[in-house]
């Protein structure tokens, strides 16, 4: 804890946390902690993301959850402790609708009126997806009952490299137009490491005719093999260039990291040199190339002006 404190004063000694906001806004995405020392670590990057002022935090969660046992208290305590807005995650697919709309009054009560709404993964055992009898069926049913309960700010998944479910683009496209028609105000993407692809998706949505804020996902890459095994699981492809980018090097070097600093420095760059006004960092929990982010959206602002 001493350490990150000692870098917070020191960044906010030197002016760089008091720098006018960078020009595109980040909100950056977080999960519950599974142990008491994995806590202590997302305590302690915790405070270097408020540091950094993201329009607010998100809380996961987690595999196969609702929400009410991890999300919940982790999302009021974020909340409380740093004084940053927080979107809670919500799923449909394991809670009835009971359960869920119980779960919304406490986040009411408790000040939290930012959600993300998902249809969440099927069961790992196998097999497609089948809503619950006494739940909300998908995404767009749980979207319209939150917005039909009042009071909350609601966000949505989206995907433009394609859900791993969804029978064609134009289907995917569809769905989230459903979404966005049943209240939603805001898009958040899967993590994608092909820009161009993301760009021409916000180019599909205006021509769909969705209106909404999309926020492209952005996926730093703490570990190569891990992101391997994410993308694998949830559909995200891994560009040739950057395997090959990664083929041999040693996950936690310094060679890892710079590599890893290059490749997320160069996304935001060229997403925000394109007009993109706000993007979602998917954090892992860990700071270090979030916060590599926020410098090099701050050295775009200044550049812009030279």
């Amino acid at each position: 804890m001493s350490r990150i404190r000692t870098s917070v004063n020191r960044w906010r000694a030197a002016g760089w946390l008091d720098e006018p906001l960078p020009p595109v806004r980040l909100s950056i995405e977080v999960f519950p902690p599974k142990t008491p020392e994995a806590a202590a670590r997302l305590w302690q990057n915790l405070e270097l993301f408020t540091a950094a002022r993201p329009r607010f935090l998100s809380v996961t969660c987690g595999a196969g959850g609702s929400g009410a046992e991890g999300t919940f208290p982790l999302a009021v305590a974020i909340q409380e402790r740093t004084g940053v807005p927080v979107a809670a995650h919500l799923t449909c697919a394991f809670a009835s609708r009971a359960e869920i709309d119980a779960l919304l009054e406490r986040y009411r009560a408790a000040g939290i009126t930012r959600i993300v709404a998902l249809r969440g993964d099927p069961p790992k055992a196998g097999g497609p997806y089948r809503p619950r009898p006494d739940g909300y069926a998908y995404a767009v049913d749980l979207v319209r009952a939150i917005v039909g309960m009042g009071g909350f700010e609601v966000s949505v998944a989206c995907y433009p490299e394609v859900h791993p479910e969804a029978p064609s683009a134009e289907f995917d496209l569809d769905n989230l137009k459903r979404k966005i028609e049943a209240g939603a105000v805001r898009a958040i993407g899967q993590y994608c490491f092909d820009t161009d692809r993301i760009l021409r998706f916000r180019e599909a949505i205006v021509r769909a005719g969705i209106a909404c804020e999309f926020v492209p996902g952005i996926m730093p890459i703490h570990s190569f093999s891990q992101i391997r095994r994410f993308s694998e699981a949830c559909g995200a492809g891994i560009p040739a260039w950057l395997a090959d980018l990664f083929d041999g090097v040693p996950e936690g070097s310094a060679l890892h990291g710079m590599i890893a600093a290059t490749v997320v420095s160069e996304q935001v760059r060229r997403l925000a040199a394109a007009g993109i006004e706000a993007m979602h960092v998917y954090a892992l929990n860990r700071a270090e190339l979030p916060l590599a982010i926020v410098q090099v959206l701050k050295a775009a602002r200044h550049g812009s002006r030279s």
